[in-house]
């Protein structure tokens, strides 16, 4: 049976994919920020389910503990794809779906970094990552007023830095596949 490290090394190169479009998604957001709210519930849409395959194809291929990782992928779908079909949803609803869906994943990414044990060189930053995702999702439900520019900058900035968090690991993770 393999353990959490060992199944994050051998699939590293998913865990990059997910950086790369989470800083590709940040990277529109920052400096984009006219976007219209159309623009930006498609944009997220097309982010999220891309994300959820991602995170539901890493925890198919896990033998242990992999109801939560497909149970976030999952979620990512299922958010996407509601802000495909109905892109016309208000600010408020897409605001709180994606502040629950940061919060949600930024557990998903405490609980890996939790998982890897102290020994594990990118503990550090899935455990960052986590804790990134949930102050953007109670920052996001606390002041929901701020305005579509703040928001779209703030989601922005957040999965740049996420997205590069997760491109260092699946760097780590890389090295360490070697050596499994």
């Amino acid at each position: 049976m393999d353990t959490m490290l060992e199944l994050l090394a051998k699939n590293w190169a998913w865990v990059l994919v997910r950086g790369i479009f989470t800083i590709v998604f940040g990277a529109l957001a920052v400096f984009w920020p006219g976007i219209t709210l159309l623009a930006l519930v498609i944009l997220f849409g097309a982010y999220a389910v891309v994300d959820g395959i991602t995170a539901i194809v890493m925890g198919l291929r896990r033998h242990t503990g992999r109801g939560f990782l497909i149970f976030m992928g999952v979620l990512g779908v299922v958010a996407g794809v509601i802000a495909l079909v109905w892109p016309g949803i208000s600010a408020l609803a897409l605001l709180y779906v994606i502040a629950f869906w940061a919060i949600v994943t930024g557990i998903g990414s405490l609980v890996n970094g939790f998982g890897l044990g102290r020994d594990a060189g990118g503990r550090w930053l899935f455990i960052l990552s986590g804790l990134a995702g949930i102050v953007l999702g109670i920052l996001l439900l606390a002041k929901p007023g701020e305005g579509a520019i703040a928001l779209v900058v703030t989601i922005g900035f957040f999965a740049i830095v996420w997205g590069l968090l997760t491109v260092i690991t699946s760097v780590r993770l890389r090295r360490l596949s070697k050596e499994i």
